[in-house]
């Protein structure tokens, strides 16, 4: 059997082909969110699809589509189906993404600055100075991200409380000590309104900078033991 041997176009064409997977797998707005959501841990379609305001079905095409370009991986467990990130590279794609989309593209900068406006300054808080001052024990660190995220992973030393519950909760945290809440990235607005309703009440609140996918990414400690408060 004889193999057609392939000329130098040919084969960047064929590469630029699969790579066109990548960008029609992802191409869809609603993707990106369960991208988003998957960096945060594994999760069934189920919930993927009530975090994400969809139905089952509809999710589940969503993530079929990821799967076919190999974004992310599934299994099984009794009548759930689990999905994944298939590795850290989608989640920084998805930063990367969203980085390039800030620095090009005005709308993006006039969305986010639209919304920011309406908010106080969050005085955004680096990781490097977060853990100084988790070290010092003069700061309560704050995630506001669904229980279910929050159990596959966290910021060590942080107190669950999700944005929903944070209004009748306010009084459980120290009206004396600094918070510093966080969520999933810079473009996840959860933080940022926590930060504002955390201000109204009287505490003195800021915002990490990041989220915890990319704490996690960059080797910071991780911890899995509930802690809810």
């Amino acid at each position: 059997m004889t193999t057609t041997k392939l000329t130098g176009d040919e084969v960047r064409l064929r590469l630029y082909e699969q790579f066109a997977r990548i960008g029609k797998a992802v191409s869809h707005p609603r993707r990106l969110e369960l991208v988003e959501l998957l960096a945060q841990g594994e999760r069934s379609v189920e919930i993927l699809a009530n975090a994400a305001n969809l139905t089952v079905a509809n999710t589940s095409q969503h993530l079929q589509q990821l799967r076919s370009a190999g974004l992310v991986t599934s299994r099984k467990e009794g009548l759930r189906v689990y999905y994944r990130l298939a590795n850290d590279s989608v989640g920084e794609m998805l930063e990367v993404m969203q980085r390039l989309a800030d620095t090009t593209l005005a709308e993006v900068d006039r969305i986010v600055s639209a919304y920011r406006s309406l908010q106080e300054q969050m005085e955004p808080i680096g990781a490097a100075e977060l853990l100084a001052r988790l070290k010092d024990g003069k700061v309560t660190l704050l995630d506001v991200r669904p229980h279910e995220e929050y159990e596959a992973g966290h910021v060590p030393g942080a107190i669950n409380i999700p944005l929903a519950e944070l209004e009748s909760r306010i009084h459980e945290l120290d009206p004396k000590c600094e918070v510093v809440a966080y969520c999933r990235g810079y473009f996840c607005l959860l933080a940022d309104d926590a930060v504002t309703r955390l201000r109204r009440n009287g505490l003195n609140a800021r915002r990490l900078s990041s989220g915890f996918p990319k704490w996690k990414r960059s080797g910071m400690p991780v911890d899995t033991s509930t802690r809810k408060h």
